[in-house]
């Protein structure tokens, strides 16, 4: 069939078209997971939104880079560990499942005590880093002295959030979520403004909201799981029996998942760095849409947790076609959303900014036009994780580092700095859309290594065979 000059081959496109039943039971999936992402982006979104009525915008946005790059490591411990839970499930070995379980728990304090004691030590000189604005420094740091202390139960959460995504109960961490956010939302507005006769502290409230919704999630967690014997826990003996060779296996992939997501969480605070140069005004501005592109990364991410999970489970029970044939199946489905996406947001741009308190006019204008680059970013982002998602269930995880992360910082970063410090460009707007040469490459060399087909790997015979 000739469409538009070219050749398309029909019986090709129809290897990417998956039955209803398929694309149901990955919604069925993929929706909790994603309204449990967006419950977890809805604490940063929230906070952003009840310090703007107190004008803070960028203290709790600067503040809040550290704990980016706390999420970002605690997230690639946890999906790391998750590539062989996943496949672990699928094979029905529910004592390797345990013995990752246990791994999981051990990283994510050790992620989370990290990145508490980097904030305790060096703060200040963090934020110094990011922002020049002497009175945004003094805020930001208050807000981070006591925000700190969640780091490690941010982690933990991570850990439980991926191994319910690998054993099919992702409504778990959703229901947990929206209580967690509840509290969140209640321990905020008592503190931020002093309702109820509780102290008024502004900005260190929300700090304390955002920690008492991490503490209550953790301790949920642990009880519910031993309570009800979910199938990854045991008696301590049970879950922390894993060998040397057990660890140095998982670790190797583990690794460099983490080594991709520390780069790549510690680039993605760069372009703050330079975004920062631009004055408050232009921050705020980029506070705004960043904290409305994490509405829709949400939903991006739980898609690309089902991903992980289904075609994980298919790999781990040695089904390496059927893997492949379902990774051909989503990746028309993240065309589709995708291309959503993009519309819903650049139609609805201005209402989504007219959702924070901005009364700066120039901030406004500014908003509303990097909400609308930030809607193709969006678009190639949602498309870019359900495809890396695939790469990332097979345990591709030195392709992903490339592409993640060195795309990055050879292509984004520069691209980035360029533009505000030799080209002289003032608008962040325009500055970012410059920047989305990056994801349109990485959208073109990601597909390039799916349809290799290298990245569909069973990697229990790995483990059995170590």
């Amino acid at each position: 069939m000739y469409i538009g000059g070219g050749l398309i081959d029909m019986e090709k496109i129809k290897d990417y078209i998956g039955t209803k039943v398929f694309y149901m039971h990955t919604a069925s999936i993929a929706i909790p997971l994603g309204l449990q992402q967006l419950v977890t982006s809805c604490m940063g979104i929230i906070d952003s939104l009840m310090v703007s009525w107190i004008g803070q915008v960028s203290a709790v946005g600067t503040a809040a880079q550290i704990e980016t790059l706390c999420s970002s490591v605690s997230w690639a411990c946890a999906a790391g560990v998750g590539i062989y839970s996943v496949q672990f499930f699928g094979a029905k070995d529910f004592e390797r499942l345990k013995q990752t379980f246990g791994l999981s728990m051990i990283l994510a304090i050790a992620s989370g005590m990290f990145w508490f004691a980097l904030a305790l030590l060096f703060g200040k000189q963090i934020l110094s880093f990011y922002m020049q604005d002497i009175v945004v420094i003094e805020n930001g740091l208050k807000y981070l002295q006591i925000v700190m202390f969640s780091y490690v139960f941010l982690a933990i959460e991570f850990a439980f959030n991926i191994i319910y995504r690998n054993i099919n109960k992702p409504h778990i961490p959703l229901l947990v979520g929206i209580t967690s956010m509840i509290i969140n939302v209640i321990v905020n507005y008592l503190l931020i403004f002093g309702a109820f006769g509780f102290p008024q502290l502004g900005i260190r409230g929300a700090a304390f909201g955002t920690c008492a919704a991490h503490v209550f999630a953790v301790i949920f967690h642990f009880v519910y799981a031993y309570k009800t014997k979910q199938v990854f826990v045991g008696n301590l003996h049970t879950i922390f029996s894993f060998d040397f060779k057990f660890v140095e296996v998982i670790m190797k992939k583990t690794f460099s998942i983490m080594f991709n997501e520390l780069f790549f969480g510690f680039g993605s605070t760069l372009f703050i760095k330079a975004f920062g140069a631009l004055g408050t005004s232009s921050m705020d501005a980029y506070y705004v849409g960043a904290k409305i592109s994490d509405i829709f990364y949400a939903f991006a991410n739980g898609f690309s947790n089902a991903v992980a999970a289904i075609v994980g489970v298919s790999l781990g029970a040695g089904k390496v076609e059927e893997a492949k044939r379902e990774g051909n199946y989503l990746i028309s489905m993240a065309i589709a959303l995708s291309l959503g996406c993009l519309v819903f947001v650049y139609i609805g741009s201005g209402f989504l900014v007219s959702i924070f308190d901005l009364s700066n006019p120039i901030v406004i204008n500014e908003a509303e036009l990097i909400v609308k680059v930030f809607a193709l970013r969006i678009a190639l982002r949602f498309f870019i994780v359900i495809v890396f998602s695939s790469l990332r269930a097979g345990g591709d995880a030195k392709i992903l580092t490339l592409l993640d992360s060195g795309l990055m910082w050879c292509i984004g970063i520069p691209l980035a700095f360029i533009s505000v410090y030799l080209l002289g460009i003032e608008s962040v707007a325009i500055v970012f859309l410059i920047c989305q040469i990056e994801q349109v490459l990485r959208v073109f060399f990601g597909m390039k290594r799916y349809q290799s087909g290298k990245w569909a790997v069973n990697l229990v015979s790995f483990v059995e065979n170590s």
